[in-house]
């Protein structure tokens, strides 16, 4: 009878701190996988504001792909973009991995950080994309990209700071503002 009580005990106290439970505090809890399958800590980012875009390769905003280099470009000692490919709006995104990191850096030259492709809407959703879209792990949003190239600004401390819509260029005054 001891023994039963003991497991029992032991499975609670397992549950209560599994990983599972623990909410993250900021960005910088979260790891990522890479576009070519290697595990990033995003808190190799630490001191940088990162602007976080959900990505597509046949998207109307995918041309924006060139202006956001150009802010990695100007700004690389205190910012750190990083993009991350996604099917969920009108399936624009359709290709693996391999054909979405050869096609950024073919037709755009990109070379900040692009992830492997995530959900951020369908089911299931990145946890990243759980954080940035839900004011009780961010601290204030709710609001959920509503298409491709959407953007979120985090603060060198791992704080989301700031949203911009899909339509927001990446060189416009509203985001070299809040840098």
């Amino acid at each position: 009878m001891k023994k039963l009580a003991i497991v029992i005990l032991i499975s609670a106290t397992s549950f209560i701190y599994s990983s599972e439970n623990i909410m993250p505090k900021s960005i910088f809890d979260y790891n990522v996988i890479n576009i070519i399958g290697k595990e990033v800590s995003l808190s190799a980012f630490k001191g940088k504001k990162i602007l976080i875009v959900n990505v597509a390769s046949n998207c109307g905003y995918t041309g924006q792909y060139k202006d956001l280099q150009k802010l990695q470009d100007k700004y690389e000692k205190k910012l750190q973009i990083i993009a991350f490919p996604c099917n969920d709006f009108g399936s624009q995104e359709p290709g693996s991995n391999i054909e979405i990191a050869e096609f950024c850096e073919y037709n755009y030259g990109v070379r900040f950080p692009v992830m492997s492709k995530i959900n951020i809407r369908k089911n299931p959703i990145h946890p990243l994309y759980q954080w940035l879209t839900n004011s009780n792990l961010n601290g204030w949003n709710n609001a959920s990209p509503r298409w491709n190239f959407f953007k979120f600004l985090i603060d060198e401390e791992g704080s989301l700071i700031n949203i911009f819509g899909s339509g927001t260029n990446p060189l416009s005054s509203e985001i070299i503002d809040a840098l």
